[in-house]
């Protein structure tokens, strides 16, 4: 989904070049040459019926070729175990259970203008490669909503791994936002699933707000302070998920969006990943070519909160300049320049500012600034202080028990089941 005036958002000191990937590339790129390095959403998709069809000329779009078939089905079937476990035990975040309708009505109001049951179309905010978004309006509360749209049957084509179709991941993404509640997370509020109908909807909270890019730094950047308000925010999201052992896997400026006081919200979930316990290692590629982290590129297994850092460092590398740091012209050349090229970055960037992206945007996984680091880092905190301490629904009902131990004792009595 892509909502914003910006469509995108260094080391001054040489690392030494990583050596050139010794996967074969050329293997990917046969299945990846049809997949946008930025974004992939189609505005002239039919607007009546409020879906796209998510292909790509009809190509099958996996990114886990070679990948072993029963690894990547056994993931994506464990976190659904273990998210409709939390589910079933009340161990989620949220104070109020997401509505879900089992009855779809397409209408139109007196004045002509199309409904969903008693949603009012307004217009089409947004598309991506599985459905598009479009603006609606409650005729009963008079409040706007973001509706994802999808046809059932598009999503049952088009193969995500060997044993997937992108129904797994938007099913996924349901469950997962099903469970979470955060100030910097988009709030889903219903999910409409007519199994008499091939329509699916997600009915989400709507987040007016753009980028404020105007008047401030450079052409196309945000000025640090309001750089720093919203890192402080994207961080404060992403480590209330990777607490929860969610990875986002697609952290970008087209997904995040700035609600109307200056709040950014973390948005679309239909690539990201649920693990168990600290046990994030993954094979499946992230979701945005030109935010890859490097060891993903390499075609071997990585660690998701790491894939997620650098992502991070790539949009703080953005907000800064207003541009990718790394774009080739083509896919190939693309990861060829994560994996080998340093970052140049502004000479007269501040010092604090310098050392916070490299930190983030280092090639190595292992001597990336984690989470944890980036929310202490001194140009972080700034004036502003630490960041706020969230205390989520889940902690408060897991009566002060670590959360990680609760993780523990959800696998532990799902596997008794």
């Amino acid at each position: 989904m892509e909502m914003g005036c910006c469509g995108c958002f260094g080391f001054s000191r040489r690392h030494k070049a990583i050596a050139r990937p010794k996967f074969r590339i050329d293997a990917f790129t046969s299945v990846l040459s049809q997949t946008p390095l930025l974004d992939d959403g189609d505005d002239d998709a039919d607007a009546d019926e409020d879906v796209d069809d998510g292909l790509y000329n009809g190509e099958d779009t996996s990114m886990t070729q070679g990948y072993d078939e029963s690894e990547v089905t056994g993931g994506a079937q464990r976190a659904e175990e273990i998210i409709n476990f939390k589910i079933r035990n009340g161990l989620i975040c949220r104070q109020f259970e997401v509505k879900e309708t089992r009855k779809l009505v397409r209408s139109e109001d007196e004045n002509g203008t199309k409904m969903i049951n008693e949603y009012l179309r307004e217009f089409k905010i947004g598309s991506g490669s599985y459905a598009k978004v479009v603006l609606y309006r409650s005729s009963i509360d008079g409040k706007h909503y973001a509706m994802k749209a999808f046809h059932k049957s598009h999503l049952l084509k088009q193969r995500v791994a060997p044993s997937e179709t992108a129904m797994t991941d938007v099913f996924r993404e349901v469950l997962i936002m099903k469970i979470v509640s955060h100030p910097n997370i988009v709030n889903l509020i219903e999910v409409i699933n007519d199994p008499d109908t091939d329509h699916l909807y997600m009915v989400l909270e709507y987040v007016e707000g753009k980028w404020d890019c105007e008047g401030a730094g450079p052409p196309g950047g945000l000025g640090e302070a309001i750089t720093r308000q919203y890192l402080r925010d994207i961080v404060s999201g992403l480590m209330y998920l990777h607490s929860h052992n969610i990875v986002h896997m697609d952290i970008k400026p087209q997904n995040l969006l700035v609600s109307r006081n200056g709040t950014v919200k973390i948005a679309d979930f239909s690539v990201s990943q649920v693990f168990e316990g600290d046990n994030d290692v993954l094979r499946r590629s992230p979701g945005t070519p030109v935010i890859t982290a490097p060891e993903c590129c390499l075609g071997l297994t990585y660690h998701g909160k790491a894939a997620d850092t650098w992502a991070v460092g790539i949009t703080l590398y953005c907000m800064i300049t207003g541009k990718f740091p790394f774009i080739g012209e083509t896919l190939q050349d693309t990861y060829d320049k994560i994996v080998n090229d340093p970052i140049d970055l502004p000479d007269n960037l501040d010092s604090q500012l310098r050392n916070l992206v490299e930190g983030l945007l280092c090639k190595d996984p292992d001597q990336r600034l984690t989470l944890d680091m980036v929310a202490e880092h001194p140009w972080v905190i700034g004036e502003e202080g630490p960041l706020p301490e969230f205390l989520c629904w889940c902690k408060q009902n897991s009566s002060g028990r670590d959360l990680h131990d609760v993780d523990k004792e959800v696998l532990a009595r799902g596997l008794e089941e």
